[in-house]
């Protein structure tokens, strides 16, 4: 289903006001100047704050979706081309799309406090957990079924914590250097036991 304009826009401005503010600092009228769209505008698509926050979050992770998606189309059936998916998705985010992961970082900390920001979270990792899961399954299929769930956390911890480190400090390391440290250690720790096809 399409996203209306003016919604899409307003949800947009949402992130380059959450960017530019944080969530604590992020208030209607400026969303609403972000968008270039009257302040009742936002109330007419959201009855709350929460709502178009909330919103918002989703929005994180359905354009990681969206990217994860795209990149499938272009990648090999190799386990190490599966994994620059996830890859890719995180470099674009941490390089080019920084709004989406400056979102999650503070959607993270409000989640303490937010439970509707918390299960969407845990959606979200569940949903990605998954799709590590069935990439183990499918290049390691005799992967012991714990450590499945283990390294498919790992996993999310090594893309997670990329961001973290690089946006506070992008001199510190070479992100791409990274990833393709993180990839190597992942595919080792799979082929340990000579389980990977």
């Amino acid at each position: 289903m399409k996203e209306e304009p003016t919604k899409n826009k307003i949800i947009q401005a949402t992130l380059d006001v959450i960017e530019e503010k944080t969530i604590s600092g992020t208030r209607m009228r400026s969303i609403a100047e972000k968008a270039q769209v009257f302040q009742s505008n936002l109330h007419y698509y959201y009855k709350s704050k929460n709502e178009l926050l909330l919103d918002a979050q989703k929005e994180v992770a359905r354009r990681c979706r969206e990217i994860r998606q795209e990149a499938r189309k272009n990648a090999d059936d190799t386990l190490e081309s599966q994994l620059d998916v996830f890859i890719k998705q995180k470099l674009l985010f941490i390089k080019e799309e920084k709004k989406y992961d400056y979102a999650e970082i503070d959607f993270w900390v409000h989640s303490r406090f937010n439970e509707s920001f918390r299960e969407e979270f845990k959606n979200s990792f569940y949903g990605w957990r998954n799709e590590l899961q069935e990439l183990i399954e499918t290049y390691a299929p005799n992967y012991d079924k714990d450590k499945k769930v283990l390294l498919a956390s790992a996993i999310i911890s090594l893309l997670e914590g990329a961001t973290i480190q690089y946006l506070i400090d992008s001199e510190a390391f070479s992100v791409e250097k990274y990833f393709e440290y993180c990839k190597e250690l992942i595919i080792k720790e799979m082929e340990k036991n000579n389980l990977v096809k």
